[in-house]
C-alpha cells in the first residue's frame, strides 16, 4: 500500500513540477536587477511595489542591468485600472542591433469592463510578425499576476500564472532559425499606442483618465548573465551544459513540455486565444515554416 501511495505522488509531482520548480528563486529588489531608463520621474516607489505611468506628456520604461542568455525570467505586474484603452504595458526580451531576437508580452488595453487582451511575439534574426493574441481568464487590474519567459535551447515559453499561453519550439532541422545565441536585456514599458492598441486603433486613449499606472513586484532573473563584451559564440558557450558545468534550464524534462503543461496550453488556445499568425491565410498566403511543423 505504501509503495502504491508513493508512486502516485510520484506521478503527481512529476506532472505538476514543470515550471514551478524554476519558481523557487527568491524575488529582488527593482534596483538590485534593473534601472529606469527614461520618464525618471514617471516612477513611484511603494515599498516593494514599483508604480509607472503614462500620461499626456510621456509613458516611461526600465530595463535589466545586464544581459541573459537562457533562464526564466519573472515579473509581477497590475495593469491598469479603468478605461486604459490606447495604452499599452509591455513586457519582454531583447538583444541589439537589427538582427536581434526578442520574446515579447505587450498588454493592449481597453474600455471599461471589456477584455485586457494579451499580444506575444517572436523576433528571430530581426523578423518578427508572428504575433498571437489572447484574453485572460482573469482581470489583471484587480491583484498582481505573474508573466514569465522560460528559455533554453529547446524551447521558449510565455506562461501567465505559471499556465503555459505559449511554446516557440527549435526545428532548426526543419529549416527554422531559433533563438539561442544572442543574451537579451529584460525591459517593461507603458506607453500611448492609440493608432492601434485598441480595437485596431478605433478607440483612443481617454486623456482624462491619466495618469495610467502599471504596477510592479516580484521582480526574478534566474539565468545565465552575460557581460556585454562577451562575444556570442562564447555566450553561447559560456551557458550551455558541458563537462562538470551543469545549468538547471538544460535538464532533459525542461526540454518540453510535460503532459498537464500540453494540457493546460490547449486548454488556452480552445478558450481564450483569438488571433494566431499560423491561421492567418490573408497575412501570410503562404503558412511560415514553423506554422506547418509546430504541434501545438
Amino acid at each position: 500500500m505504501a509503495v502504491s501511495a508513493f508512486k502516485i505522488m510520484s506521478l503527481f509531482l512529476s506532472v505538476f513540477v514543470g515550471f514551478a520548480l524554476l519558481g523557487l528563486v527568491s524575488s529582488a529588489k527593482f534596483d538590485e536587477l534593473f534601472q529606469p531608463t527614461w520618464a525618471f520621474d514617471h516612477f513611484t516607489h511603494e515599498g516593494e511595489l514599483l508604480h509607472m505611468k503614462l500620461d499626456n506628456f510621456s509613458g516611461a520604461g526600465f530595463q535589466s542591468k545586464n544581459k541573459y542568455l537562457f533562464g526564466k525570467v519573472s515579473l509581477q505586474i497590475k495593469l491598469v485600472e479603468g478605461d486604459s484603452a490606447g495604452t499599452v504595458t509591455a513586457f519582454y526580451m531583447s538583444s541589439d542591433g537589427p538582427s536581434h531576437n526578442e520574446f515579447d508580452f505587450e498588454f493592449l488595453g481597453n474600455t471599461t469592463g471589456e477584455p485586457y487582451s494579451v499580444q506575444t511575439n517572436i523576433y528571430v534574426n530581426g523578423v518578427g510578425n508572428r504575433e498571437q493574441r489572447l484574453n485572460l481568464w482573469f482581470d489583471p487590474t484587480t491583484e498582481f499576476h505573474s508573466y514569465s519567459i522560460f528559455w533554453n535551447q529547446r524551447q521558449v515559453v510565455f506562461l501567465v500564472d505559471e499556465t503555459p499561453i505559449r511554446v516557440h519550439t527549435n526545428m532548426e532541422n526543419k529549416g527554422v532559425p531559433f533563438p539561442k545565441d544572442q543574451a537579451m536585456g529584460v525591459y517593461s514599458s507603458i506607453w500611448n499606442a492609440d493608432d492601434w492598441a485598441t480595437q485596431g486603433g478605433r478607440v483612443k486613449t481617454d486623456w482624462s483618465h491619466a495618469p495610467f499606472i502599471a504596477s510592479y513586484k516580484g521582480f526574478e532573473i534566474n539565468g545565465c548573465e552575460c557581460p556585454v563584451s562577451l562575444a556570442a559564440a562564447d555566450s553561447a558557450k559560456k551557458c550551455s551544459s558541458s563537462g562538470d558545468q551543469k545549468y538547471w534550464w538544460d535538464e532533459p524534462t525542461l526540454s518540453a513540455l510535460n503532459l498537464h503543461q500540453n494540457h493546460q496550453l490547449v486548454w488556452v488556445k480552445a478558450h481564450h486565444m483569438f488571433y494566431d499568425y499560423c491561421t492567418d491565410s490573408a497575412r501570410f498566403p503562404v503558412t511560415p515554416l514553423e506554422c506547418v511543423h509546430h504541434r501545438h
